[in-house]
C-alpha cells in the first residue's frame, strides 16, 4: 500500500486561527503545573541533578501502592475482568465505598449516593456540569487546583476570594458569606492543594451554616440552591495532630447539598490507577452517572475490583497508611525545618507547618535582589527560574493556582523525592540565595 505524507497539512494550522476550533477550546489554558514538569524533565534528561518539588505525584520507588491492591489488580486481570463496568462503578465497590465511609468518617450513605469514575477529574468536572448552566456564579477561595479552567469550560463566572498566609491560606465564613447569596456552587479543598493546610472545624462549620442558611432562603423563594463542592482526596493523610472534618459531620441537613470528591489516588499513593469517587445527594449523582457514562471515564475495572476489597481491609489500610504519613511526614518536617534555619539565618524565606496532603507553602521573597550575572528578581517566576538553574531546586509559584500577585508564595510537593535528596537540596538553595546582590 502507497503512503500518503500528510504532515504538512496537519500541521498547515497551527497556531490554531480563529474560527477553527471553538472558543471554550481556544481559551482554554494547559495545566501550568504540567508546563513546568516539562521542563524539568528536560533538564534532567541533561543530566543536571534537579530536587524536583513540583508535581502532586508519587514515585513508585519511594512510595509504591499497597501490596494488597497490587496483587488484587494481577488477581484480578488474571481472572478475566477486562471488559466494561457499569457505567456508575463495579457492583462490588459501590458496596464496599458505603461501609468505608461508615467505619472511617462515620458517614451513613446510601450505595446510590456513590458514583465511580476514573479519578477525581471527572469527578470534578462531573459536578461542574451537573449543577451549573452557562453563567452560573462558582465561589472559588485561592489559592485553589484547577478550579479557574473547569470555571472556563463550563462558561461559568468565578468569584475568586483571596486567602492570605493569616488564615494559611484557608477561607472563612467571612471571606465567603458576600458571595454565596448569588452563588451555585462553592468551591472547597481540605486538606488544602497547595499548601498542605487544613480547614479548622470553625471554617467547615461557618462555611456549611450560611449555605444551609442561603438554601432554606432559596426554598422558599423556588430558586435553585447553591451546591458545596468538598474535595477531600488528601483526607486520609493528615498530619499528626490535625483533625479532618466534613461539612455533613457538623450540619447533617448540608447532606443534601454537598458533593465529595475523593479517590485512591492519594492516600494510596495510586495516582496512575485511576480510580476515584463522588458522594452526594442522589439526585445530583444520578445525573453526574448519566454524563460519565456517555464520556466514558469509568475507572479500569480490574482496579476497581481491587480497591474494593483493599477498602474491606482496615488493618492493611492501618499498616499501609502508617508507613506512608511517617514517609511524607519525615520529608515535610525536613523541608520546613531547613526553611526555618535558611530564616533564622537571615535569608528572605519563611515557610507555613505542614498539617496534611503531601506539600509544603514556603516564601522565598528575595526580590529587588539580583543574581549572580546581573538579572534582577522581580517576580515569582524569577525566582523560580532562579532557584530551579543556580540550586537545582523545581518548585512551584502560587500564580498556578490563581494567586495573580508576586509575593514569593510556593508549592512543594515531597511524593517524588527522597529524604536524601532533600538533604542535599537545602544547602544548595542557600547558598543560591547567599549568592544574590
Amino acid at each position: 500500500m502507497p503512503t500518503i505524507d500528510l504532515r504538512e497539512h496537519a500541521r498547515a494550522a497551527l497556531p490554531v486561527a480563529s474560527g477553527r476550533v471553538s472558543t471554550m477550546a481556544g481559551g482554554l489554558i494547559g495545566s501550568e503545573i504540567l508546563k513546568i514538569a516539562a521542563e524539568i524533565r528536560a533538564i534532567v534528561r541533561s543530566g543536571r541533578q534537579v530536587c524536583n518539588l513540583t508535581v502532586g505525584d508519587f514515585d513508585p520507588k519511594q512510595f509504591p501502592i499497597p501490596e494488597a491492591l497490587r496483587k488484587g489488580i494481577v488477581a484480578a486481570y488474571e481472572a478475566g475482568e477486562t471488559n466494561y463496568p457499569p457505567s456508575n462503578g463495579m457492583p462490588e465497590l459501590r458496596e464496599a465505598l458505603p461501609r468505608f465511609y461508615e467505619r472511617e468518617l462515620g458517614l451513613v450513605y446510601p450505595q446510590e449516593s456513590f458514583l465511580v469514575a476514573s479519578g477525581a477529574r471527572p469527578v470534578i468536572y462531573g459536578i461542574y456540569r451537573a449543577v451549573l448552566d452557562p453563567g452560573d456564579l462558582v465561589v472559588v477561595p485561592v489559592p485553589s487546583w484547577n478550579n479557574n479552567h473547569y470555571v472556563h469550560m463550563v462558561g461559568a463566572r468565578a468569584a475568586y476570594v483571596k486567602c492570605g498566609p493569616e488564615t494559611r491560606f484557608l477561607p472563612g465564613k467571612s471571606e465567603l458569606v458576600a458571595q454565596i447569596p448569588d452563588a451555585r456552587l462553592v468551591c472547597l479543598n481540605s486538606p488544602l492543594n497547595p499548601t498542605g493546610t487544613a480547614m479548622a472545624r470553625d471554617q467547615v462549620l461557618g462555611v456549611s451554616e450560611a449555605i444551609l442558611a442561603e438554601n432554606e432562603k432559596r426554598a422558599k423563594a423556588g430558586r435553585p440552591p447553591c451546591y458545596l463542592m468538598y474535595d477531600h482526596i488528601y483526607w486520609m493523610l493528615t498530619a499528626k495532630g490535625t483533625r479532618h472534618w466534613t461539612p455533613v459531620e457538623l450540619v447533617p441537613e448540608m447532606a443534601r447539598y454537598t458533593i465529595f470528591v475523593d479517590g485512591i489516588s492519594k492516600a494510596f499513593a495510586a495516582t496512575g490507577v485511576r480510580v476515584g469517587w463522588a458522594v452526594g445527594p442522589t439526585d445530583v449523582i444520578d445525573r453526574m452517572s448519566a454524563m460519565i457514562g456517555h464520556i466514558g471515564a469509568w475507572a479500569p475495572r480490574a482496579e476497581q475490583v481491587a480497591t474494593a476489597k483493599l477498602l474491606d481491609d482496615p488493618a492493611a489500610i492501618r499498616a499501609y497508611l502508617e508507613v506512608l504519613r511517617a514517609g511524607l511526614s519525615l520529608r515535610l518536617d525536613a523541608l520546613h525545618e531547613g526553611f526555618q534555619q535558611m530564616r533564622a539565618s537571615g535569608l528572605p524565606v519563611d515557610s507555613l507547618s505542614p498539617e496534611g496532603a503531601i506539600y509544603l507553602t514556603v516564601r522565598i521573597a528575595p526580590f529587588g535582589k539580583k543574581a549572580p550575572g546581573g538579572a534582577a528578581l522581580t517576580t515569582n517566576e524569577d525566582v523560580r527560574r532562579y532557584v530551579l538553574e543556580a540550586a537545582g531546586v523545581g518548585l512551584v509559584p502560587f500564580q498556578a493556582f490563581g494567586v495573580p500577585s508576586d509575593e514569593g508564595w510556593f508549592r512543594l510537593s515531597v511524593g517524588a523525592v527522597g529524604e536524601r535528596e532533600i538533604k542535599d537540596a537545602l544547602p544548595r538553595l542557600a547558598e543560591a540565595l547567599r549568592a544574590l546582590g
